[in-house]
């Protein structure tokens, strides 16, 4: 049976990502990565609610162990109306690094599930890495099965995120503004 890493970005994108995975035939497991997460007590949350979806899905998770924010805004710091790009490239990397050193056929990413993240990046910079490091980058459109993924966590009772994750993107949800 063929293995996917997935890189998980939180528990509800994650619930439904591994499904549509196991069903193509996959054996999945997961990876922790998320340095742009904001601030540390939102990553933490995350991660636990990342866990408990892991033992309830019996999914094996692998944690990176580092909160590495400052190599995040090394890479985003005067590029903030580019960092989405400059972050997936971050976290895919170690993904795809990831994979490659523990023997995944393949890497992708539950970001693939949320309308709210840029697909077309998303698969160029998949695909860039897959190349560079030599495994295969796995996309799928799974924005329609967005709200199943959240249905399927609501009753475990998970920390549920109001926003993506950076600083950036709270301070967009919160503050009423875009960064230009």
């Amino acid at each position: 049976m063929k293995r996917v890493l997935v890189h998980s970005c939180c528990a509800h994108c994650a619930a439904y990502t591994v499904e549509h995975w196991r069903q193509q035939g996959y054996e999945v497991s997961a990876l922790w990565y998320n340095p742009n997460i904001h601030p540390y007590t939102e990553h933490q949350q995350r991660l636990e609610a990342m866990q408990a979806l892991a033992e309830e899905m019996k999914l094996p998770l692998i944690n990176t162990g580092g909160y590495d924010i400052v190599e995040y805004f090394r890479r985003v710091a005067g590029h903030e109306a580019e960092r989405c790009g400059h972050c997936f490239r971050l976290r895919l990397s170690k993904t795809a690094e990831t994979a490659k050193e523990m023997g995944f056929d393949a890497f992708t990413t539950t970001l693939l599930i949320s309308p709210h993240q840029k697909h077309e990046l998303l698969q160029e910079i998949g695909a860039e890495l897959g190349g560079e490091k030599g495994v295969e980058f796995l996309y799928a459109d799974l924005r329609k099965r967005y709200s199943d993924s959240r249905h399927i966590t609501k009753p475990m009772n998970l920390h549920r995120q109001q926003y993506c994750g950076c600083i950036y993107s709270e301070w967009e949800r919160y503050g009423d503004t875009t960064i230009k």
